[in-house]
């Protein structure tokens, strides 16, 4: 295959190609070009990866990814990770398991994830119902770019053709995906990566915050045990720098009077006014 080729293939730019062949190179995979008519870049005839070209802990990081990649759905990935664990021969590859789905969710979550994969890769619109962390449900149509696991959750990039701006959606709060006929061109749409896509990440606030003993349990699982100071009657003390943006509210609303704002005082003053609308 030629650069162009794999560039176009795996969606890079050709200068990317060619870096990542003298990276291989490098690494002493037997890489080499050919100009000319019938020419590119091939891979020396009958070679086979040497397991000892990698170290144990190389070995064991190529497996997590591979797992990794299984969990997201990648049926490829499944047979490349049997193959590896045998040309490795690992035995010691049972201590991680790795699934994305949520206790009893799973077929439903595997379904939605592998819909929005398809769509991704056939460039196809999907329409779906979306919940906002408000409750508020809205119908959205979008050109699905990226999925991103970040902070525990997956999400969905992609360029709304309702608010004709790129959003990124929590997949757990989509409902009734479905393919669209329409396909969009390549390289039509180029995401921002997920941090600058999140505004609010720039004006991150100090909270103090007081959780009953009753409520502890979400405090370890929301924060960092760094940020947690347990008080003898159970209470949990929390100290945290968070952007003031619907999650927070809708987390705080959520455990109703098991958490008390110390500081800022606007915040407990809106988690107040909100409280008393619901």
């Amino acid at each position: 295959m030629t650069a162009k080729e794999l560039a176009a293939h795996f969606e890079v730019s050709g200068r990317t190609i060619l870096r990542d062949i003298d990276t291989l190179s490098s690494a002493g995979i037997p890489v080499y070009t050919m100009q000319g008519k019938g020419g590119g870049i091939s891979l020396l005839d009958g070679y086979v990866l040497n397991k000892a070209a990698l170290s144990g802990k190389e070995q064991n990081q190529i497996l997590i990814a591979l797992q990794s990649l299984a969990a997201a759905g990648n049926t490829d990935a499944k047979g490349t990770l049997s193959k590896l664990e045998k040309l490795f021969q690992r035995t010691d590859t049972d201590w991680l398991q790795v699934d994305f789905s949520r206790w009893g969710q799973g077929a439903q979550d595997n379904r939605r994830f592998e819909l929005l994969k398809a769509a991704i890769l056939e460039r196809r619109v999907i329409n779906f119902d979306y919940v906002s962390a408000y409750g508020e449900e809205s119908h959205r149509t979008v050109c699905p770019l990226k999925l991103v696991f970040k902070s525990k959750a997956w999400y969905l990039q992609g360029y709304c053709l309702e608010r004709q701006d790129y959003r990124t959606f929590k997949i757990s709060r989509i409902l009734y995906a479905s393919l669209a006929d329409e396909h969009f061109p390549a390289g039509q749409y180029s995401p921002p990566s997920i941090e600058s896509m999140d505004t609010a990440a720039l004006s991150l606030i100090e909270l103090e915050l007081e959780f009953s003993a009753r409520a502890a349990y979400r405090v370890y699982d929301e924060f960092d045990e760094d940020c947690i100071r347990r008080n003898d009657d159970g209470a949990c003390h929390v100290h945290v720098r968070l952007p003031e943006d619907d999650w927070l509210y809708s987390f705080l609303l959520s455990l109703g009077r098991e958490v008390k704002v110390l500081r800022p005082g606007h915040i407990a003053e809106k988690l107040e006014k909100k409280r008393s609308k619901t």
